[in-house]
């Protein structure tokens, strides 16, 4: 086992594609793996995570859990629940940013990501399991934080037998730091997906097209990102 080398879970975010720029200066990447587990945007999530991983020449493989679907209930997925939508005000409001991290919760998602995960990096000699996780998010999501990744960390230690383990490189930032990181490392925000919502440009109205127009505003990229939303 090499434990440098890494598996970048890839959904094409903002904050998966800034922590693939960065993890190219740690080590080796050895893959980038993206989920279709039935969400409204697999289709663009997982184009944006092929043409990304093109841009650096990497391995990129899809892992589809098509038994999510159905079962789980979430506005992030396939169903008659509606995506929130937001303002650039409501961002701040804790309450409204709570209410709307519930109706698109999917549980132990990112749990099941990263062990499953953990089985591909051990079975390839990775010692890195690199996430899109940032403070900014924690606030309203648990699975999103520097305590869930020491947690999951601590279980790796009896699930796999060389100790894999969970990185996010953006953990402690925002995503406007975020944003800035990724400029400074030439990342291709160019194909960046950050929608919830599965339509052919990116809808501006749900949170993650929010908090992403919010981390935009003003930087070299706003231009850029700004054509692959809905007017």
């Amino acid at each position: 086992m090499n434990s440098s080398s890494q598996i970048i879970l890839l959904s094409g975010g903002l904050d998966s594609v800034v922590n693939l720029a960065m993890a190219l200066e740690q080590g080796d990447v050895l893959l980038c793996l993206t989920f279709d587990y039935g969400q409204r945007a697999a289709e663009q999530e997982i184009e944006a995570s092929k043409k990304v991983s093109a841009h650096y020449s990497l391995t990129h493989r899809v892992m589809r859990l098509p038994w999510m679907e159905g079962l789980i209930s979430s506005a992030l997925m396939h169903g008659e629940e509606r995506v929130p939508l937001l303002s650039q005000e409501e961002l701040n409001d804790s309450k409204k940013t709570k209410k709307t991290a519930q109706a698109v919760w999917v549980p132990n998602r990112n749990g099941l990501f990263i062990n499953i995960a953990a089985s591909m990096a051990e079975s390839l000699g990775a010692g890195l399991i690199i996430t899109g996780f940032n403070r900014e998010e924690g606030e309203t999501f648990p699975d999103n934080t520097k305590a869930f990744m020491d947690a999951i960390n601590h279980s790796l230690e009896y699930s796999t037998l060389s100790s894999v383990k969970v990185v996010s490189y953006t953990a402690e930032m925002i995503k406007k730091e975020i944003v800035e990181a990724g400029i400074r490392r030439k990342a291709p925000f160019q194909h960046v997906w950050s929608c919830y919502s599965g339509q052919a440009k990116m809808c501006g109205q749900c949170e993650s097209c929010l908090r992403l127009k919010r981390a935009i505003d003003g930087t070299d990229v706003e231009e850029r990102l700004t054509r692959h939303f809905l007017e």
